[in-house]
C-alpha cells in the first residue's frame, strides 16, 4: 500500500473530477489562443488580470477563517454549539493541506477557481507569446513549453516567485 502524500502542485487536480480539470485545461488554451497575434499592451493588461485572479489556495484561505469568525460569534451571541463548526473547518482545512480535498473544493473548481500552477501555465504561454523569452505566434506551442513537471516557470524561478 502507498501512503505517499500527493505533490503540491497535483493535490488540487488530483482531487477534482476529470470532467471539471477538462473544462478548466480547455479555457486556459481558449484563453490563450485569444491572445495569438494580441499586441504587447493587450497580453500586459491579461498578464495583469492574472495577477488579480483568485486561485483556490486563496479562495479556501478566506472562506474558512470567516467560517471561523463565524462560528465565534454565533457562540458567543447565539448558542454555544456554533464553536463546534470551528473546529469543523479547522479539520477540513488539515484535510486540504495534506491530501487537497475538502467539501467546498468541488464547488469552487466547478466556479473556476484554478490553481496557482494553472494560472502560471497561462500567465508562461502569453509571456512566451509576447516574446519575453524566445518568441512564438503559435498558442499551442507556447502552452507546451509553458507546461513543465518540475514546478519551476519557464523563467526559471519558482511558481509562487514569478508574478
Amino acid at each position: 500500500m502507498d501512503f505517499s502524500l500527493p505533490t503540491t502542485t497535483s493535490r488540487v487536480t488530483r482531487n477534482t473530477a476529470r470532467k471539471v480539470n477538462q473544462q478548466i485545461r480547455k479555457q486556459i488554451v481558449h484563453n490563450v489562443e485569444r491572445y495569438c497575434g494580441a499586441d504587447q499592451e493587450t497580453i500586459a493588461r491579461r498578464l495583469e488580470e492574472l495577477d488579480r485572479e483568485w486561485d483556490i489556495e486563496r479562495a479556501l484561505m478566506t472562506g474558512a477563517p470567516s467560517l471561523v469568525l463565524l462560528s465565534l460569534a454565533l457562540g458567543t451571541y447565539a448558542d454555544r454549539r456554533w464553536y463546534s463548526l470551528a473546529g469543523i473547518v479547522a479539520g477540513f482545512l488539515l484535510l486540504h493541506a495534506v491530501q487537497g480535498w475538502c467539501p467546498p473544493l468541488p464547488l469552487l473548481r466547478r466556479l473556476g477557481f484554478r490553481t496557482e500552477t494553472e494560472i502560471e501555465e497561462e500567465r508562461d504561454a502569453l509571456r512566451l507569446l509576447r516574446g519575453d523569452f524566445h518568441s512564438t505566434n503559435d498558442p499551442r506551442e507556447a502552452l507546451a513549453q509553458a507546461r513543465l513537471s518540475d514546478g519551476q516557470s519557464i523563467a526559471g524561478t519558482s511558481m509562487t516567485d514569478v508574478k
